[in-house]
């Protein structure tokens, strides 16, 4: 069995999937630290006619301390909402899929209660299912595991079964390898590659969110991804 593991992003970029497509069951880590600085759990990038926007859900962070993911909450106030909606509406009315991935959107957006990872979760699994992805997405805080570093994602891979994990390459520097080796656990290292595909406005724009892919390409995109993403040698 094979398990790779991610915070939960919003909206993320294409090669994030490559994980999902890969793997027998993906671990959203919901459970571990928010990040103090910027990152890609409330945000993302998308393309209009000027270039690249950014679409992010404001979240309560001042004066809450230290917080896990799966604590953050959404900030309602303002008109954020209807901005964003519009936007997406007005940058991909040419596109020919984007009322396939409005709902999402709708959905998230309309959430007067939610938590950040419910939104993140939802965006990730709507292109899992689109895409017909075969990994099982699992959430940490699920799993009832407590640690950190490698030692947790080993305990995870263990809970679960798994025989190997699947990481980016650029994680290679942050994870201690003896320990899975320890446990029987063979750990992959992938690269994804960049996805160049029909994009709306000049230019080709890298490493978007998924759902400009999804918004030009539809259910083309998973022939995108799989000519890009299953490369020999790989675990699936």
């Amino acid at each position: 069995m094979v398990i790779s593991a991610h915070q939960p992003y919003f909206c993320p970029y294409p090669g994030y999937f490559a994980k999902v497509m890969l793997s027998d069951v993906f671990v959203l880590l919901d459970s571990v630290q928010f990040p103090r600085g910027g990152s890609w759990i409330a945000r993302n990038r998308f393309k209009n006619d000027s270039g690249v926007f950014w679409i992010a859900v404001p979240v309560w962070k001042k004066g809450r301390g230290l917080q896990k993911i799966n604590e953050v909450l959404v900030c309602n106030e303002g008109d954020w909402k209807r901005k964003h909606m519009e936007s997406i509406r007005s940058s991909y009315a040419r596109a020919p899929y984007l009322e396939d991935h409005l709902p999402p959107f709708q959905q998230a957006f309309s959430d007067s209660s939610g938590k950040i990872t419910g939104i993140d979760r939802d965006m990730i699994t709507h292109v899992a299912g689109y895409l017909d992805m075969p990994a099982r997405v699992v959430l940490l805080s699920e799993l009832g595991i407590h640690d950190s570093g490698t030692r947790l994602l080993v305990a995870i891979c263990r809970d679960l079964g798994a025989d190997r994990f699947l990481a980016f390459s650029s994680a290679r520097k942050y994870l201690d390898e003896g320990l899975f080796h320890e446990a029987g656990i063979t750990v992959s290292f992938i690269n994804p590659p960049v996805l160049v595909y029909p994009q709306l406005w000049g230019d080709f724009i890298p490493n978007l969110s998924i759902y400009d892919l999804l918004f030009n390409c539809g259910k083309k995109a998973k022939d995108i991804m799989k000519k890009g993403y299953l490369k020999p040698g790989l675990p699936r």
